[in-house]
Order: structure tokens, then C-alpha cells, then sequence
């Protein structure tokens, strides 16, 4: 809008000034002079000169979960497990930036930055049958939205590939008996550029205990009369009142048959 009324207002000027310079009017160079002083006023109010603008940028990020010294999980059965991270890539840093145009209005100039990292979590001892649902932060996601690779924690299985790669081939453990994943590349975009907290659900085939080893059990008779009848035993005290003599919990049977089942 200045540019079109100092135009307007310099070629008027220029008309009542008259004469010319170099063969031009002076209302063609009050209509220059105008319109260069109205596009400056134009384009300070519309936007030009605007500050770059970024987002997402991160100075410092910080691994949550990893302590030196903590303990290693034994799973039995199915179990939800948080782990420990035990080795970290550097973090990747891409930005991508957009307006800055030229024209009218001009657009400020703006950066947006991602990032990206490859981590190793620590779940439990192994070896583990398979890892199930993986939540981060507290939410489900799909494995396939992770490039994941689970190593099962036996006593023979060769350090993953991707941290040999990072640190060096021979340089890497493999963690032997420690049932750990890989998690490489991930974006953090979706979780505000930073690394969540992530949980795993794990199964692991319970190990021998003593009841494993035990071949046999001498069952000798000191508790009553009944103890080691398998048919409810009860006695009449008086009206409405009887007295069990083999049956005392809620297991439905006979004390017997409960401390079999529980065997």
C-alpha cells in the first residue's frame, strides 16, 4: 500500500517540481523514488527483516536409565521390564529450512531440527524366549515403526552390528547371558526430541528351583486321624454345630488333596 500512494505522491511532486534529468521527466523519477521508499516502508510493516526463526533445536540431550552398577533383572514366566541402556550412538542432528522468499509479504526464514540416535537397553538375564508389546513413555507402539533387533542373552550370540560399527570391530561385548535390544536410528521427533522412557514386555522359561529336584516325598501321618484322607471328615458337636477334622481351607478339598496341589 506505500509503495502504490508514495509512487502516486512522487510522480505529483515531480510534475509540479517539472523539467527533467538525462532526458527524464521529473515525474517519472519522483514516481521511482516513491515507489523505492514505499516498497522499504512496505516491507518492514509486511515482514521483511524478521528474525530466522528455529525450532526443535536442542543444545544438550540426557540418556534417562542408564546407571553404573544397577542391578540385572531375572525374569520368570512374563514379565514388564524397563531395562537399562548400556550403550548410546551420538545423536544425529538434520534440519530442514523453509521461507526466506523473495515477494511480497516476505516469509521469515525457518529452521526446524530432528534427531536421531541408536541405543542398547539391557532387559533382563537371559536367555528370554521372545520379546512382546514395547511401550515408550507410558504409551503402546508397533515394533514396526523401530529398527529392532533383540538378542536373547544366550552365551553365544556375537555383538551387534551396528555398535561394532560405531565403536569398532573386536572392541564390543556381546553381553552374554544378558538379553538386550537394539534400537537404531530412531527418530525423535514424535517424542519431542528426546529419548523416551521405554518399557518391554518379556517372556523367559522359568529356571529349576528345588521343586525341580525333588524325587519323591515321604508322607507319614502325625497331624490326626484323618490327615491323609481324601474324603471330608466331620464331626456333630451338637445341634447345628459340626466340627471338620480334615478340611480346614478354601481350596474345596480335603487338607490332603490342597497340600498335594500345592506340592
Amino acid at each position: 500500500m506505500a509503495t502504490i500512494l508514495l509512487s502516486a505522491a512522487g510522480a505529483a511532486i515531480g510534475s509540479s517540481v517539472g523539467g527533467s534529468f538525462l532526458g527524464v521527466s521529473a515525474a517519472v523519477l519522483g514516481r521511482a523514488a516513491g515507489a523505492t521508499v514505499g516498497r522499504l516502508i512496505d516491507a518492514k510493516i509486511l515482514g521483511a527483516g524478521s528474525p530466522a526463526i528455529e525450532t526443535g533445536k536442542v543444545d544438550r540431550f540426557r540418556l534417562t536409565g542408564a546407571s553404573e552398577g544397577a542391578p540385572i533383572a531375572t525374569v520368570h514366566g512374563r514379565a514388564r521390564v524397563s531395562g537399562q541402556v548400556i550403550w548410546a550412538s551420538r545423536f544425529e542432528e538434520r534440519s530442514t529450512t523453509s521461507g526466506g522468499g523473495k515477494g511480497t509479504p516476505s516469509q521469515p526464514t525457518t529452521t526446524s531440527y530432528s534427531y536421531s540416535v541408536s541405543v542398547a537397553i539391557a532387559l533382563c538375564e537371559g536367555p528370554i524366549l521372545r520379546v512382546g508389546r514395547i511401550w515408550a513413555d507410558g504409551i503402546e507402539i508397533s515394533k514396526s515403526d523401530l529398527t529392532l533387533r533383540v538378542y536373547p542373552g544366550t552365551e553365544d550370540q556375537l555383538p551387534d552390528p551396528k555398535i561394532e560399527a560405531v565403536e569398532g570391530a573386536g572392541d564390543v561385548p556381546a553381553y552374554r547371558g544378558v538379553a538386550y535390544v537394539v534400537i537404531e536410528d530412531m527418530n525423535l521427533s514424535r517424542f519431542g526430541n528426546r529419548v523416551p522412557q521405554f518399557s518391554f514386555e518379556v517372556m523367559r522359561v522359568g529356571t529349576d528351583d528345588l521343586s525341580d529336584n525333588v524325587r519323591a516325598v515321604a508322607m507319614i501321618p502325625g497331624t490326626g486321624e484323618y490327615a491323609l484322607a481324601t474324603t471330608p471328615v466331620h464331626f456333630r458337636e451338637g445341634p447345628g454345630r459340626n466340627r471338620s477334622a480334615n478340611v480346614h481351607s478354601t481350596f474345596g478339598g480335603t487338607d490332603f488333596e490342597a497340600s498335594l496341589a500345592a506340592l
